[in-house]
């Protein structure tokens, strides 16, 4: 019987994902050696030596920022997520911020936090200084989105179901994602058409190079005088040394977002959440269950799905011996890989191979069993980044 894969948690994962991995094919733990697989939510995988033996990292949640992606290509080691398995969550909390700002719901408790009296005095307190808070309502308000994936999606159909004008914008948006937008919603030419068209603007955009301060002073300056700015991205999609000036200039009203920094703290137009995005049962589930399937079916068949590195690859095996071949997309792979195999005397039974930028990955069904000779003769070609044999 081969041996058990090996699972290094180093992040708590829902029990939910953890039990579909039966115990007499896998070991979990946090401090395994030689893993097979690492499985982390948050945790900084940049400062971590990541052992040899990883051939799968799976991040339960969306972004992966907090691993070495090139690093991880480089040996040819998918890294999945979890898109969509929290923009419920997501979604949730960005229409909560939506209302408080809308209703100044923050200020208010503040102002009654700090009340003090009896029933009379607190009663002739509120009557003087509600109107101080007065806010609102959001229908006909126009609710600008910059990113129109999953999340941003769902926040569009509530938004329209509270009858808001929707102003979007997505320039890399997907067929699946554009067949499940609302057909309500208008669509942007650039980021600045809906900053100067929306009261409220929220971005669900990923962290790359490109959207690094995204929002920035000049962008922030075409906004409307006392309209909201929601971030439940990425923490650094949004200039925080701008939005501070913006607020300070009443450009923004306020900046509603899930990430607490220095430049921030104590700003009263400022409303920042403990990073809550995902911070829910049915999400933390979701995600767990999400990315233990997919890991488990990279390591037992060399399936590929939802890995942000790879490109999707996903056969059905019509042989019980099996290899999977990642490389970098270079002309003639597929010709030595195959010449390799008939020379070892292997017939192909079938052979899928798809290519994701840099990245190309194979899989290939055989009608007889690989041995090691074969695995190292693959290995060697030039470009070849891994070889795994996964019998049945």
């Amino acid at each position: 019987m081969a041996e058990p894969f090996r699972i290094l948690t180093l992040n708590s994962i829902s029990k939910a994902g953890l039990v579909l991995l039966p115990a007499e094919r896998y070991e979990v733990g946090k401090s395994l050696e030689r893993p097979d697989a690492i499985l982390v939510r948050s945790a900084d995988l940049h400062k971590l030596d990541i052992p040899s033996s990883v051939r799968a990292v799976g991040r339960a949640g969306a972004g992966t920022n907090n691993i070495p992606l090139d690093a991880m290509s480089q040996r040819g080691v998918p890294v999945f997520n979890t898109p969509g398995a929290n923009a419920n969550a997501v979604k949730e909390l960005v229409l909560a911020a939506l209302l408080m700002a809308a209703r100044n719901l923050l200020p208010a408790v503040r102002f009654v936090d700090g009340l003090k009296g009896g029933d009379e005095e607190l009663h002739r307190l509120v009557e003087e200084n509600k109107k101080h808070y007065a806010g609102i309502e959001l229908p006909r308000r126009t609710l600008g989105i910059i990113g129109l994936g999953k999340i941003g999606s769902l926040v569009a159909d509530a938004a329209i179901k509270l009858h808001m004008d929707v102003l979007g914008y997505d320039p890399e948006i997907t067929v699946d994602a554009a067949w499940s937008l609302p057909s309500q919603v208008r669509r942007a030419h650039s980021v600045e058409e809906v900053l100067k068209n929306s009261e409220f603007v929220t971005v669900h955009v990923p962290l790359v190079t490109a959207t690094r301060h995204l929002i920035n002073s000049q962008r922030l300056s075409l906004m409307r005088h006392g309209a909201v700015l929601l971030n439940f991205a990425r923490d650094e999609v949004v200039d925080a040394g701008a939005v501070v000036e913006a607020l300070a200039a009443k450009r923004l009203r306020y900046y509603m977002c899930d990430f607490p920094a220095e430049r921030l703290y104590r700003n009263p137009g400022v409303v920042a959440l403990p990073h809550l995005g995902a911070s829910t049962v049915e999400a933390e589930d979701n995600c767990a269950v999400m990315v233990v399937d997919q890991v488990r079916n990279y390591l037992e068949h060399g399936n590929i799905r939802n890995a942000v590195n790879f490109p999707d690859v996903v056969m059905e095996r019509e042989s019980a011996d099996r290899v999977a071949i990642a490389n970098a997309n270079v002309p003639n792979m597929l010709g030595q890989i195959s010449t390799a195999m008939a020379a070892a005397g292997l017939n192909i039974h079938n052979m899928l191979n798809k290519s994701k930028r840099e990245m190309a990955y194979t899989l290939v069904d055989v009608d007889s069993p690989v041995n090691a000779g074969v695995i190292r003769e693959l290995s060697a070609i030039k470009g070849v980044l891994s070889v795994r044999y996964l019998p049945a």
